[in-house]
């Protein structure tokens, strides 16, 4: 390898390397100065290198290509989602930080970890392998078992972070097996290996593997039947660390499941097609039916998760460019929706401290009628109710299963997001209709604005949203 080529190879991994070479840097800085100034400013550096990272994912590596001997990629896709996954990252550490100042945890770990978990995530969506698949899961994985358990005085949170670390490592073992197996007969570990070896079909043991490994990435995404962590972490986890488990590690682990169907095996899409149909089904089932009985709004938001990827594997589903267009334009809007709602959940403190009954949010309209409006419109968008941008992610998502003949699935989507509705109109409801003499505290400028500014996006960006259509195309057409 000459230097041009290694100079070039490098410059791929420039988000990565800006990521983890500012990670470790933040981090020898923060041993050596360890006062509260310090871990304030190691806590905006964190936020400005993902904010710098995703611009470097648009502006600085040039045309993309491979690196690695093909273990990593650097295409449209990759782009975009690296592009959101540190963008959302970023807003989900502002929202945190007063937080983790009220609750006495401003620790230059949490930022850090948080950089360390978005160098995985950013290795995700660039992998082109097996082996680098792997390492980018991992790497996210374990900052955020820690995350998960940050706060160490809390039984919750300590509950959360185990049950979390011991299905991780279970949902680890099945990919691991999966892709074991995929290299056992297949005799290759890289995405344009295995698709030419598939080429020609598959037989009983490749089928196996291509299971096990979405079973392994189903996890990831908390899609049912894997989505048993996903409302007791949620509910347990600080609210923080839950907004960001929402937010970038779903993109990434959804991007990243559609790359290894897509690519290394979109020439056998009848092998796979129907084990995500029921997945799909299941996860719009488990979210739209389990959400009606919850009585706390970080539960409720994690079985409005589950159904989400229900919607977001249908259009994997369709497994064609309309699909993988589908795929970015809902998740995209899906992110405002969930950094915006849980802007609203860290608004939710009294003088005694955090609520988070839904119940809490009673009479809000009357006593604070921006965060209710804002809240009314998030939560609107997030059920796909027409007239908000959400409401398009779900029809493109939609349309894409109808023109690739899923005509049953695209049915079910549409019946099962009727029954889902109904949790985000009862909280609606609670705001306007109900009374209660709760008085929430005022909360910080950071969380005031993220909340109104997604708020007013589920309306504003109606206008732009072409422009979004129409780049998530090209990324289809560019990929696929």
């Amino acid at each position: 390898m000459n230097a041009d080529t290694l100079y070039q190879e490098i410059g791929l991994l420039t988000p990565e390397i800006i990521l983890a070479g500012g990670a470790m840097a933040l981090l020898m800085f923060g041993v050596f100065f360890t006062s509260d100034r310090a871990s304030k400013l190691v806590y905006i550096a964190s936020v400005l290198l993902l904010v710098v990272a995703g611009f470097a994912s648009l502006f600085w590596t040039g045309e993309g290509g491979t690196a690695f001997s093909g273990a990593f990629i650097f295409d449209d896709l990759a782009k975009f989602a690296k592009i959101a996954v540190c963008l959302t990252a970023a807003m989900a550490l502002i929202l945190a930080m007063p937080y983790l100042e009220a609750e006495k945890l401003m620790k230059i770990e949490f930022p850090i970890l948080a950089l360390l978990a978005a160098t995985g995530m950013t290795v995700m969506v660039s992998a082109n392998d097996l082996i680098s698949m792997y390492m980018g899961i991992e790497l996210s994985a374990l900052a955020l078992y820690v995350l998960a358990a940050f706060n160490r005085d809390s039984l919750r949170a300590s509950e959360a972070g185990l049950k979390y670390f011991v299905l991780g490592a279970l949902s680890s073992g099945l990919l691991l097996y999966g892709s074991s197996l995929v290299y056992g007969f297949t005799g290759a570990t890289g995405f344009e290996q295995i698709a030419a070896a598939v080429d020609g079909g598959t037989n009983v043991g490749l089928t196996f593997g291509l299971v096990f490994v979405i079973c392994g990435l189903a996890f990831k995404v908390s899609a049912a039947p894997f989505h048993m962590w996903t409302p007791d972490v949620y509910e347990g986890a600080p609210t923080p660390v839950t907004a960001f488990f929402a937010t970038a590690p779903k993109f990434a682990a959804i991007v990243l499941m559609a790359r290894v169907l897509m690519e290394p095996f979109g020439a056998v899409v009848d092998d796979w097609r129907d084990v995500i149909w029921i997945i799909a089904v299941l996860s719009m089932g488990v979210g739209a039916f389990g959400a009606l009985t919850q009585e706390n709004i970080k539960r409720l938001l994690a079985y409005s998760s589950i159904g989400n990827m229900g919607y977001a594997l249908v259009a994997i589903a369709a497994a064609s460019q309309t699909g993988l267009w589908a795929l970015l334009v809902f998740m995209a809007l899906y992110m405002i929706g969930v950094v915006g709602a849980f802007g609203a959940v860290l608004s939710m403190r009294t003088r005694e401290g955090m609520v988070e009954n839904i119940s809490d949010l009673a009479g809000l309209a009357q006593r604070s009628p921006g965060l209710g409006w804002s809240i009314t419109a998030l939560m609107f968008s997030i059920g796909g109710l027409p007239f908000m941008v959400g409401f398009f992610g779900k029809f493109f998502v939609i349309y894409a299963a109808v023109q690739a003949d899923l005509i049953i699935l695209s049915v079910l989507a549409v019946l099962f997001s009727v029954v889902s509705a109904a949790y985000y109109l009862r909280v609606v409801k609670v705001i306007w209709f109900d009374s209660s003499d709760i008085e929430f505290v005022p909360s910080s400028m950071s969380v005031y604005w993220v909340t109104r500014v997604a708020g007013l996006a589920t309306v504003l960006l109606l206008p732009v949203l072409g422009w979004l259509v129409f780049r998530a195309y090209s990324v289809g057409l560019a990929t696929l």
